[in-house]
């Protein structure tokens, strides 16, 4: 008769992070994770304001802005998929930093610029070290978080993309509309440079992509200070010894192994969830100038918008793991695109703040549960490189989404825009279904 549970020294390194009780290490890796992904967002952020400000001080054509936002998107597109494969074959924290210290400088460099050609090209090099980042880190937090609260650990590394976007709202209020103020925020974002140094040296390798080559005995060091800081819990079932998986993963192995479905629903989700969301947000202060407001106001009323992210991020947290991954992304979806609908005809003060913030609150609980179940889907040999895949996918829509809108905006103003907005939350909430739903149970059973 097969024992329902193990001594934790004799089972793997995965099974032990799965069964894991939460303690501060887990703490110090969401918190260090987070932290990068907040200054990601707020980078992001910052060009929805920054565009609006060049498009006064530079007199830029819509075509110009939306190029200016699309260039640094299809550096994301290309560095989602180099930064999933590296993470696979270098380790998740190596690439983690050197992104971090990519986009960082990159970001700095631009506060010098003179013109929109040199800006063009920096912006790509920060959308490289980005769109390389964040799947890595989603992967990176998963791997270490214990079953049971695993998708809720993921949302709340998530939820630190509204901190960031927030800090970039008030950037771009306070700092912004000042004389030379789009050089100074492009001068805060290099921040991220320093920091790359923290997660270099202060964060561990993840154990289970160490298990996955090989690397036991640093893979049951690095555990057995988890389980040092909270004990170890009872494993259940016993765990054979890992072996060391092939040492090169691919994007075709994403189509192998009765992967390929939910691949293709991942994608799918991705791809129409990242042209809504970049569609919108980057131009809603660009969009509330263009409708009369004055460049104070249009940023702030975006600023109260962007806080209604927080309480998005905090239900979805809470509901991933009571509801599953797939209703928590299909309902917050859906909410998405009854609200863009809505925000789509708001004239009043009051509509557009309603609507925005509704909008905000269902569309980055979305984000939340996105980030959650994608590197749930894959094995640990190729985690990172579907994760990645996925994100650029999503990249590639995001590239088209910045040029989209103004060309849209002139055909029928906001409510074609936000229309088709709509209609794309709606497919992604109904792809959503095609994705499996690992709430509660191992990484290894993906």
């Amino acid at each position: 008769m097969t024992s329902l549970s193990t001594r934790p020294e004799q089972a793997s390194p995965s099974a032990r992070l799965d069964a894991a009780r939460y303690s501060h290490q887990h703490t110090r890796i969401l918190a260090g994770s987070g932290l990068g992904w907040a200054l990601d967002a707020m980078d992001v952020g910052l060009i929805s304001f920054i565009i609006a400000a060049l498009a006064a001080e530079w007199s830029l054509d819509g075509s110009t802005t939306g190029w200016i936002a699309s260039v640094g998107f299809i550096g994301m597109a290309v560095g989602a998929s180099l930064g999933g494969l590296l993470a696979d074959r270098l380790g998740r924290r190596q690439v983690f930093a050197i992104t971090l210290l990519v986009y960082g400088v990159a970001t700095g460099a631009s506060a010098l610029v003179g013109g929109v050609g040199l800006l063009l090209v920096l912006r790509f090099f920060v959308g490289l070290g980005l769109g390389s980042e964040l799947p890595v880190a989603s992967t990176y937090v998963s791997e270490f978080a214990p079953a049971r609260i695993r998708g809720r650990l993921v949302v709340i590394l998530e939820a630190f993309w509204a901190v960031g976007w927030t800090a970039s709202a008030v950037i771009g209020y306070f700092v912004v509309p000042l004389e030379n103020g789009w050089r100074w925020a492009f001068a805060i974002g290099a921040i991220p440079a320093v920091y790359a140094l923290v997660v270099r040296w202060g964060l561990p390798e993840s154990a289970r992509w160490l298990e996955s080559r090989g690397r036991i005995a640093e893979a049951d060091a690095i555990v057995r200070r988890f389980e040092g800081s909270a004990g170890p819990a009872a494993v259940p079932a016993p765990a054979a010894r890992a072996k060391a998986d092939a040492p090169r993963a691919s994007v075709l192995d994403l189509f192998r192994g009765g992967l390929a479905p939910r691949t293709i629903a991942l994608w799918v989700v991705w791809a129409f969830v990242n042209f809504s969301y970049y569609g919108a947000f980057i131009w809603i202060p660009s969009i509330l100038v263009a409708q009369g407001f004055d460049l104070v106001r249009s940023f702030g009323y975006t600023l109260v918008i962007t806080l209604a992210q927080l309480p998005g991020y905090a239900v979805a947290a809470w509901l991933i793991e009571v509801w599953g991954r797939r209703a928590t992304l299909s309902v917050f979806l859906v909410g998405s695109a009854v609200s863009a609908m809505l925000f789509g005809t708001a004239g009043e003060v009051w509509q557009i703040l309603t609507f925005g913030c509704l909008l905000s609150f269902f569309n980055l609980g979305a984000w939340g549960a996105l980030y959650a179940v994608s590197p749930e889907l894959y094995p640990t040999s190729v985690r990172a490189t579907g994760a990645g895949a996925a994100a650029a996918i999503g990249r590639i829509a995001s590239i088209v989404a910045p040029l989209f809108t103004p060309w849209a905006l002139e055909l029928g103003g906001a409510g074609l825009v936000f229309t088709v907005f709509a209609i794309c939350f709606a497919i992604a909430a109904a792809s959503a279904w095609g994705l499996r739903d690992l709430k509660g149970r191992s990484l290894d059973a993906a």
